[in-house]
């Protein structure tokens, strides 16, 4: 039965994703069997707990709401232009369906990024994906606390943490959010996108920073367009933000460009 709560492309995406899930699932033994054989994953959580302002830099094609973001797409040259920008962490979108990613882009960027962190951005709703997430590489992996009861949630949580993964928990509203904090989250993300309308307003994120705990990371995310958003939501308590479109619509030139002001235009504020 539709929950009416759950918007109709989401509830279309977690549809495609059951049935992704169940051709995974033969798949297990493997995945688990390779992540024995991986090397120890980079610190997501001390990526974005260094004390300075972090951000998030997002590898996507497309999305339900935007289409098509950016049409001459190398995720390796992408992540290249990323890392000489200064980013904190990479998030890769692996939704092939409705985001045009795929899985296979986070062994292709891994030599490019080098030590820094790689999130896999999906709708993970089964341990057969965060096993795979390790298997591929990833550091983190994106929970989203609106599509998961606290025990499942939960669940997820200590998995990663088995496979040295820390999650990214996002909440869309301040009972996701106590939701994420009861599954015993301790990276909280904000998501500025109202999944009904698709409409976007970072005072979301200033409405809910004061249910965070003090010892959880803020992380915002969605919406944010320019060096003062990101200062912004930087003086609100965020530790870090994850930004997406504005720097695929920006250029593989410029996206560099906009890390390295959105972190020290924070900085700068933040040192005044």
């Amino acid at each position: 039965m539709h929950d009416p709560a759950i918007p109709d492309i989401l509830k279309k995406i977690l549809d495609t994703k059951k049935l992704e899930i169940q051709e995974k699932l033969p798949l297990a033994k493997e995945f688990i069997r390779v992540t024995k054989d991986m090397p120890p994953a980079l610190d997501f959580k001390a990526a974005l707990n260094s004390g300075r302002p972090a951000v998030i830099a997002e590898i996507k094609k497309a999305s339900p709401s935007a289409g098509v973001i950016i049409e001459n797409f190398s995720p390796e040259t992408i992540a290249l232009a990323y890392r000489n920008g200064g980013a904190d962490a990479v998030s890769i979108l692996t939704d092939e369906k409705y985001f045009h990613g795929s899985a296979k882009y986070i062994p292709a960027v891994r030599p490019f990024l080098k030590d820094i962190p790689i999130l896999r951005k999906d709708f993970i709703l089964h341990p057969v994906q965060v096993y795979e997430a390790r298997a591929l590489g990833a550091d983190s992996f994106l929970l989203i606390s609106g599509v998961l009861n606290v025990m499942k949630l939960a669940e997820l949580i200590n998995l990663g943490r088995e496979l040295g993964m820390e999650p990214l928990v996002e909440a869309h509203s301040s009972e996701e959010l106590e939701n994420a904090i009861e599954a015993g989250a301790i990276i909280l993300g904000v998501n500025n996108r109202n999944l009904h309308n698709f409409t976007v307003d970072i005072s979301r994120s200033e409405k809910l920073i004061g249910m965070m705990p003090k010892a959880s990371i803020a992380v915002s995310e969605s919406g944010i367009k320019s060096a003062a958003d990101a200062e912004r939501l930087f003086s609100a308590g965020y530790k870090a933000v994850l930004v997406g479109e504005c720097l695929m619509r920006s250029g593989i030139e410029k996206c560099g460009t906009i890390i390295r002001e959105f972190k020290n235009h924070a900085c700068v504020q933040s040192d005044k």
